[in-house]
């Protein structure tokens, strides 16, 4: 993988967005996204299909992950604007609808993802310090969330960083407790290489790492405030690369200490795996804490989520995708206020539903073809030439990554197509809805008002 050096680089004038976003500001970002609250659950998840081999199915998504990841950076780098995949699928395939399903899909993932998050925030994690309704709270959650989003990217990022050490720090916690239980004497090595009886060790983990693929999903949120990023060409692709290593490099020491503390059998009945592991190694931590840690990393999950659907309502508008208001910048704070709003209100309205479980299985889907629009964009685009710096994939990266999206989509269940294509026909009609309104002259309305 190489850097495109054929012109001078990309200063980032030109837009309404602050560039206030620094490398190690964007590496928490991703990382914070990356981690998110999943990897406190998803030990118990995989050690039903690996058995104490977790970490293989890890190793895998991670390689998988990589494969589009490289794809992202080309097209972070190339064309640094918000509104990501519905961005670049506008310019590779000059068909504004599918730049609208591409980035509705991006917009159905984020706001559900938030939604979800909100509730599970406001569920059993909050009622361990305090007895309150759980969608009241979770709403009243995604208005505090809505607020530090709308007073800037800088702010959102620093609060970012804190929440993210704690995030780490947590699984920082599970790796030292289980060392200090190896030193005496405890655990057992011996699991890490076990996969369940008669189960075949190639298939198990694949199936596996289907679910493991999920915990690296988040990367692709970077996409969204690639025009609020200083020196995109320089800094992006080693945030990007560098947060999905660590992320990948937490997760097989976490997946090694939960197999050598715990067997699979207790792994997989355990609704808190980690909590339990730490348990069993007899090091005193109280429950508490982990609890205030999840909260910590369920709140900074949803704010990243935000930021990334706020940022790709804000692209859409202005790529004509969505009706020009949404494109309306706060003058002093530079953040996409009206876009904020509006997908606040639908994250909000998204927890009245209570169980979005189902719903945010089927965004995932989604995900994976905004995953294949981005592979094959890349190469579609290698003909548009730029007159800056940009980073270059090798050309059998994407060809790879449309091969690993489509692997993961024979996975599904006929379920969650169906629920898929519901959403996407509901898309279509919001993108024919939003068309004709402009064209009674709504857009232009919309840009006098600006």
């Amino acid at each position: 993988m190489t850097t495109d050096t054929t012109a001078p680089p990309q200063d980032g004038t030109g837009s309404k967005l602050k560039q206030a976003i620094t490398g190690p500001l964007l590496f928490l970002f991703i990382l914070g996204d990356v981690l998110g609250a999943g990897i406190y659950a998803l030990m118990g998840t995989l050690s039903k299909d690996v058995g104490g081999a977790l970490w293989a199915p890890l190793v895998l998504a991670l390689l998988l992950a990589l494969l589009t990841a490289g794809s992202y950076a080309e097209l972070v780098t190339k064309y640094p604007k918000a509104g990501g995949a519905a961005v670049f699928a506008e310019r590779a395939y000059k068909v504004p609808l599918v730049s609208f399903l591409v980035g509705f899909s991006m917009l159905a993932a984020g706001v559900t993802s938030a939604a979800g998050l909100s509730l599970a925030f406001a569920g059993d994690y909050l009622g361990t310090f305090i007895d309150v309704p759980p969608v009241p709270a979770a709403i009243v959650f995604l208005a505090l969330v809505a607020c530090l989003n709308a007073r800037g990217i800088s702010d959102s990022l620093r609060s970012n960083v804190v929440m993210t050490v704690i995030e780490l720090s947590g699984l920082v916690i599970v790796i030292v407790a289980v060392a200090v239980m190896m030193g005496g004497g405890g655990g057992d090595v011996s699991r890490v290489g076990a996969f369940p009886t008669g189960a075949n060790p190639g298939l198990a983990t694949l199936s596996a790492a289907i679910v493991a693929y999920y915990s690296f999903v988040g990367f692709e949120t970077s996409a969204n405030v690639a025009e609020e990023v200083r020196e995109p060409a320089k800094v992006y692709p080693r945030a990007l690369f560098g947060s999905l290593a660590t992320a990948g490099v937490v997760y097989v020491l976490v997946a090694l200490a939960s197999s050598i503390a715990l067997p699979a059998s207790e792994l997989s009945d355990s609704s808190g795996p980690l909590l339990a592991v730490v348990g069993a190694t007899g090091v005193p931590i109280p429950d508490w804490v982990f609890s205030i840690i999840a909260l910590v990393a369920v709140a900074n999950g949803a704010l990243l989520t935000m930021i990334m659907a706020s940022r790709v309502t804000y692209g859409m508008a202005e790529q004509r995708l969505l009706p020009s208001l949404l494109g309306k910048v706060l003058p002093k704070r530079k953040t996409p206020w009206v876009a904020i709003v509006a997908t606040t209100i639908v994250a909000m309205a998204l927890t009245l539903v209570g169980d979005v479980g189902t719903l945010a299985e089927t965004v995932v889907l989604l995900l994976l073809f905004v995953f294949i629009s981005t592979n094959v964009a890349v190469l579609v685009l290698r003909r548009d030439k730029v007159e800056h710096e940009h980073f270059r994939v090798w050309t059998f990266v994407p060809v790879l990554g449309v091969a690993s999206c489509i692997l993961l989509l024979t996975q599904q269940s006929g379920q969650v197509w169906l629920y898929a294509a519901v959403l996407l026909a509901v898309g279509v009609v919001l993108y024919f809805v939003a068309r004709a309104t402009r064209g009674r002259g709504g857009d232009a309305a919309g840009t006098q008002a600006d």
